[in-house]
């Protein structure tokens, strides 16, 4: 019977104002970007403006680690995180910027032309 079952693992993500979404099962075949469409699905509706927009604006972190976007929950298991029990993963949101916020930034990084002021005598 066993082999018709897949494998499921409970999660709940913690945001970064310390409130959390979940905890729900999710199948050990999910990818990481699966997990990201559920939490820019349920972001608390008051916090819309400041949340994400996409997955790319989400970061998950697991036992210290990012976890990548097309990696399932099954090729993140380590001996660290094993994901027995209750699972949870930190979120962290990418600061959404503007076109012109980024080309600003961008331009305000231009290195200086610097010029050596020493006199060899």
């Amino acid at each position: 019977m066993s082999g018709g079952v897949q494998e499921q693992f409970e999660i709940k993500f913690r945001l970064p104002d310390g409130t959390d979404i979940g905890p729900k099962r999710y199948p050990a075949a999910s990818t990481v970007a699966t997990l990201k469409e559920s939490i820019v699905a349920q972001w608390p509706k008051a916090d819309k403006e400041k949340g994400p927009r996409t997955v790319n604006d989400l970061k998950l972190i697991n036992a210290g680690k990012i976890l990548e976007n097309n990696k399932t929950l099954s090729e993140c298991k380590s001996p660290i995180c094993d994901f027995s029990g209750l699972t949870t993963m930190h979120v962290v949101v990418r600061a959404p910027t503007s076109d012109k916020q980024s080309t600003d930034k961008i331009v305000a990084k231009k290195p200086k032309d610097f010029r050596c002021g020493c006199s060899i005598m």
